[in-house]
């Protein structure tokens, strides 16, 4: 393994402007998504609507997935121009809506609008790392997407909470609307100088409807866990049929043929962003709560571990740019590898009298996977996309990505919930979420040298 600096990089002149457009967009997505959990329980108290508190995010995932279904096809037809600043200006006007609500039902209509926004600009945006970089420096371009979260999870929940209770839940959001607008000043230059393929449509409501769709089969899966914590059998058989089906019919449209097969190729790459992103976002919702509930932290000591692992998916997302003489596949691997280790291990720290302290050393090697292994199916989505197909392939990519989180993060909550009703420890509940989501990356990680293509190494760099 050998690391190197070149020169240029993203931020020599001719890519400056873009580097920090993109930075910008993806840090306000990810500042709005830490910001909304600070400002809901004003929120709902204010507009009464506790009865809705749970659709704010749902709204969110559905739509979100619906942007994206939209996105990828329209930027492989137009270019990343007219969907990415679709997509800013969609997000601002959710922003304004669930700023200004006199409701809750306004408010779900303000965070469905965010979601559509953040669905076309994410994809458009890895379009136009596609369009506006040279292949050599596609790592370091997708290191700063991963990048961009960090800031928010370091200042975001204390800036947020800061605002609400100074100034108002509402400026959680009308704040962002001038950094939104700012945002997409920044990026016309590179959307202008960005080459857009004949065409003028947006590629029909097919794919959106399937994403609506799978959407939608994730909330009812969703509820059907939490009739099979209330022990309603019928309504649980009911709910569950009907949310897999939705989702299976969904995903076969969306993703790509053979992902469930990890078939060799992008299909591979897609089927193995969903395995790390489910396992990963299940444990981590609910880091806080075990170390609460299991060791007594306090609040503050509870949420430092998701600070850490920040800290961990930043320092990766910056060697995996750099890392070269190591295949794609291979650096994929070892980020798995280390999703597994960090999963074990906090299937360790349920035992009874397990200290709680390790978790900060291991959520910094998840958080360094989570770097290494994002970017890196990122870039092996899109060495292996014709240019006509990169769009697509990016949304099936983050498409994957999203309904695998959706679906681990309701299976974390559904466990919870089994704890909470006294059909297992805790404990013995949070060891089981460890253990699977350990063996699930283990699994990626022995079906990571099919993310190459037949007959290739696809070397770093």
């Amino acid at each position: 393994m050998e690391i190197v600096e070149r020169s240029p990089g993203v931020l020599a002149p001719q890519w400056r402007l873009t580097s920090i457009g993109i930075a910008v967009s993806i840090s306000l997505f990810a500042f709005e998504g830490l910001a909304v959990a600070t400002a809901m329980p004003s929120a709902v108290r204010e507009l009464r609507g506790l009865a809705f508190f749970g659709w704010s995010y749902s709204a969110f995932l559905v739509m979100n997935l619906v942007g994206l279904g939209a996105a990828g096809q329209w930027c492989d037809r137009v270019g990343p121009r007219r969907p990415l600043l679709t997509g800013i200006a969609v997000f601002t006007a959710g922003l304004l809506v669930a700023g200004t609500a006199v409701n809750m039902v306004v408010f779900v209509l303000g965070r469905s609008a965010q979601g559509i926004g953040v669905g076309l600009a994410s994809t458009a945006v890895f379009k136009l790392v596609a369009t506006a970089y040279p292949p050599e420096l596609r790592p370091r371009a997708l290191a700063i997407i991963s990048a961009a979260y960090v800031v928010p999870a370091l200042v975001g929940p204390v800036l947020s909470g800061t605002i609400t209770a100074h100034v108002g839940w509402r400026w959680v959001f009308l704040g962002l609307v001038p950094l939104a607008l700012a945002c997409g000043g920044a990026l016309l230059r590179a959307l202008r100088m960005s080459a857009a393929p004949e065409g003028t449509s947006a590629g029909g409501f097919r794919k959106p409807l399937f994403a609506l769709l799978a959407g939608g089969g994730v909330v009812v899966l969703q509820a059907g866990g939490n009739a099979v914590v209330a022990g309603r059998t019928p309504l649980t058989v009911l709910l569950l049929g009907a949310g897999l089906l939705a989702l299976v019919a969904g995903l076969r449209e969306l993703l790509p043929r053979g992902s469930t097969r990890l078939r060799r190729g992008v299909p591979a790459v897609i089927a193995v962003r969903g395995l790390l992103a489910g396992a990963f976002y299940a444990v981590e919702s609910v880091v806080p709560l075990s170390l609460a509930t299991l060791h007594g932290f306090g609040t503050a000591a509870a949420g430092l571990p998701l600070l850490a692992g920040s800290i961990g998916w930043w320092a990766g997302a910056q060697a995996q740019g750099r890392i070269t003489k190591v295949t794609r596949p291979s650096l994929l691997r070892w980020g798995l590898v280390a999703l597994a280790c960090c999963f074990v291990g906090m299937a360790a720290l349920c035992l009874e009298g397990a200290p709680g302290w390790p978790v900060y050393l291991l959520w910094i090697v998840g958080g360094l996977g989570m770097g290494v292994s994002v970017p890196t199916t990122g870039v092996l989505v899109l060495e292996q996309s014709a240019e006509d197909e990169t769009g697509a392939n990016s949304s099936a990519l983050q498409i994957s990505d999203v309904t695998a989180a959706g679906l681990g993060t309701s299976a974390a909550g559904v466990l919870v919930g089994a704890t909470e009703a006294g059909h297992l420890g805790f404990g013995a509940g949070m060891g089981v979420l460890g253990v699977v989501a350990a063996a699930v990356c283990a699994a990626a990680a022995a079906g990571a040298s099919r993310t190459a293509r037949a007959g290739e190494g696809t070397a770093v760099g």
